[in-house]
């Protein structure tokens, strides 16, 4: 009879312990009693009746979801191999549990095809340059169709976008013509600009004379002062006819 009731009192004592469940902070539990759904519970200690009831444990901290690499058909028909990476995290462990059979493999295979679809709907240029742009547009997408199980899908990232030999020369081409382009036309504005200030200095020294000469001078200064055996410098007729005037005035004063 001892026996009898050790045994019930160990049986009863194992029962409980096994009622005990502890979750931590970033987990949350839900309860089904008799295959119903009964609550959400935790963090804590919380009691789960053996038996008729079940706890399926649920995180809510954020998950990284490694999109394998998709092959993808830009829109511009180049065939680029692209891989991303997805944070999302439970926001409703009730949807999670219940809505959908397995959340993780089920947002792992929406990526993907959510990932082949919206980049197929730009340009190879776009992906490259746009990437924050694409990032948002496949986040916004995710989001939406994840709303109903409970996720939230808060950012996504594309890490590698893998082009072929030939596609990468043919890029590299594009940006050297693309830099020459800019640098023909950098030199013919400044071309143009230099034309300009020209045409204004021969306007101002049209009217001056006086300038036109000492421009001629100083030119001749600075060709004394380079490395030069025999200097031949064209004295334009004015200046002689200038000196020629000035010299009859002297006369004339004496």
């Amino acid at each position: 009879m001892l026996y009898f009731w050790i045994g019930i009192g160990v049986s009863v004592a194992l029962l409980i312990i096994s009622a005990i469940r502890i979750l931590w902070e970033y987990e949350r539990g839900v309860i089904f009693l008799l295959g119903r759904f009964y609550s959400v519970k935790g963090p804590g200690l919380i009691i789960v009746i053996p038996i008729i009831q079940r706890m399926v444990r649920v995180q809510l901290r954020t998950i990284v979801l490694d999109v394998p690499t998709q092959d993808v058909i830009s829109r511009d028909n180049v065939s680029v191999k692209v891989n991303a990476v997805i944070y999302y995290r439970i926001v409703d462990p009730e949807k999670a549990i219940i809505k959908v059979e397995d959340f993780h493999q089920a947002t792992s295979q929406l990526s993907q095809t959510t990932l082949r679809s919206v980049l197929g709907q730009y340009e190879l240029d776009d992906m490259l340059s746009s990437r924050d742009r694409v990032n948002k547009a496949i986040q916004e997408i995710l989001d939406q169709q994840t709303d109903g199980w409970g996720i939230k899908v808060t950012n996504v990232e594309i890490k590698h976008v893998d082009l072929n030999e030939n596609m990468v020369r043919a890029i590299a081409k594009q940006a050297e013509a693309e830099r020459e382009r800019r640098a023909k036309v950098i030199h013919a504005l400044g071309e143009m600009e230099a034309s300009i200030k020209l045409s204004e200095a021969a306007e101002v020294l049209s009217k001056q004379p006086q300038a036109l000469q000492l421009r001629y001078l100083q030119t001749l200064t600075e060709i004394a002062n380079e490395r030069s055996n025999t200097i031949v410098f064209p004295l334009p007729i004015d200046i002689l006819n200038t000196l020629q005037n000035s010299s009859n005035k002297t006369t004339n004063t004496d």
